[in-house]
């Protein structure tokens, strides 16, 4: 009986904690954004700089999955499957984004390839813009979500062993072939799992972005970055709007990672 009693109480802490943090709060934008109705709602969402705002963020989401998706996938193939010399040294490496902070790693990109940085001279030379530009908007951008598939296929990978890549190589099969035969097979799922968490810190990253971006309205802004210039133009409404779209990407996210976390409890069954 007191155990039924614990129980009940934990979830009723647990669910009153996730209305306070999260359903609350996302309520609120959403109830802000309509609050002077659709028309004030539907100007904001389709303004030309939160159009290309929106394009960028996508744009730039879409290039750090593909480049993050095949480093992580290879990366994870090479620690877990493969003994070699400094396989602690990349597997530390790969966690650096996690230990500083975003902020931190943009001003790490400003003394790269800003005006102050050693590689400045020789972009100068090729006529080439990192830095307040859409390139170091990128970058940033993938430096700070690129273990999020990595990190979700490697304890998937070594869990599974090598005994299976081991016979098919046995029985002839190449590299890639054994790859996309064997392997990939096997971590369909936290492979689709790590890239969804990376979409959703690509789609609402800010702070690396902030430090790269020079703020350039129409050009550098992305939606989050847009959002906090409507919102220190005191235009609330507005703001709130341009929210309400991220906050429906992050749904549908949460949506298909419920999707994705079914399937594999399911499968293990």
């Amino acid at each position: 009986m007191k155990q039924h009693k614990v129980k009940v109480i934990l979830i009723l802490l647990g669910a009153m904690f996730l209305i306070v943090m999260l359903v609350l709060p996302l309520a609120t934008v959403l109830v802000y954004a309509l609050r002077q109705g659709i028309a004030a709602f539907s100007e904001a969402v389709t303004d030309e700089y939160a159009v290309k705002a929106l394009k960028l963020t996508l744009f730039t989401t879409g290039i750090t999955v593909i480049v993050n998706t095949i480093f992580g996938v290879f990366a994870a193939w090479a620690i877990a499957k493969f003994n070699f010399r400094g396989k602690q040294i990349l597997t530390t490496l790969i966690d650096i984004p996690f230990s500083i902070s975003p902020i931190i790693a943009g001003l790490v990109f400003i003394l790269v390839f800003g005006r102050i940085g050693w590689a400045y001279p020789l972009l100068e030379t090729w006529n080439m813009k990192i830095v307040f530009a859409v390139p170091g908007i990128v970058l940033a951008t993938i430096f700070v979500t690129f273990p999020f598939v990595s990190r979700e296929l490697i304890p998937l990978m070594e869990a599974q062993g090598s005994e299976e890549e081991e016979a098919a190589a046995l029985m002839g099969a190449k590299g890639l072939r054994i790859f996309f035969k064997v392997t990939l097979p096997h971590i369909k799922w936290g492979l689709l799992y790590g890239v969804i968490l990376c979409t959703a810190r690509s789609l609402g990253e800010f702070g690396a972005v902030s430090v790269v971006s020079g703020h350039l309205r129409g050009k550098t802004n992305t939606l989050p970055l847009h959002v906090e210039i409507l919102f220190n133009e005191f235009k609330l409404t507005a703001a709130f709007a341009v929210s309400s779209i991220l906050v429906v990407i992050a749904i549908i996210i949460l949506i298909l990672r419920n999707i994705v976390e079914y399937r594999v409890k399911r499968e293990e069954r």
